[in-house]
């Protein structure tokens, strides 16, 4: 059984890799209907993606889902991070750069060849810790599906 992390940040926030503390459905509702990269993204994908990631919970005191990420990961040589997300509520309390800060001490992200984002707008966040643009952007390669999760039609 994996060993899950939890920390608590100086505002009485919890964060927790444990899986079981997720709020799906409140991570389901933001990616589907807020993020720009998982608009329409069905439920069955981001439970697949959970249950197959290193993922990273940010609570209110109260309980309430407040941010969340997760990493795509061997846990050996490479690491991707992506849906990163905090709450519109829950803003304006470092939550981003705290969660960041703990995925990136996570004893399974250690001592990795490689870790990668993609973002279309939070570039200064990631550059604080280390990220960079690509060094050789010619090297890599992609498949691109442009519109994977098109909106459902009502039948």
């Amino acid at each position: 059984m994996p060993e899950f992390i939890t920390q608590t940040h100086p505002a009485g926030y919890l964060l927790s890799t444990d899986p079981a503390q997720l709020d799906v459905t409140a991570i389901h509702r933001w990616l589907s209907e807020e993020s720009y990269w998982a608009r329409h993204i069905p439920r069955a994908t981001v439970e697949r993606a959970i249950a197959n990631s290193l993922n990273f919970g940010v609570y209110a005191p109260d309980g309430r889902q407040a941010a969340f990420c997760r990493v795509v990961t061997d846990r050996a040589t490479f690491a991707w991070l992506c849906d990163v997300f905090v709450l519109p509520e829950f803003r304006g309390h470092g939550l981003s750069k705290w969660l960041v800060q703990q995925m990136l001490a996570h004893p399974d992200l250690q001592n990795l060849r490689r870790h990668l984002l993609a973002t279309f707008d939070a570039h200064s966040l990631y550059q604080r810790f280390g990220y960079t643009l690509l060094d050789r952007p010619d090297r890599w390669l992609e498949i691109k599906h442009p519109d994977p999760y098109p909106a459902h039609t009502p039948a």
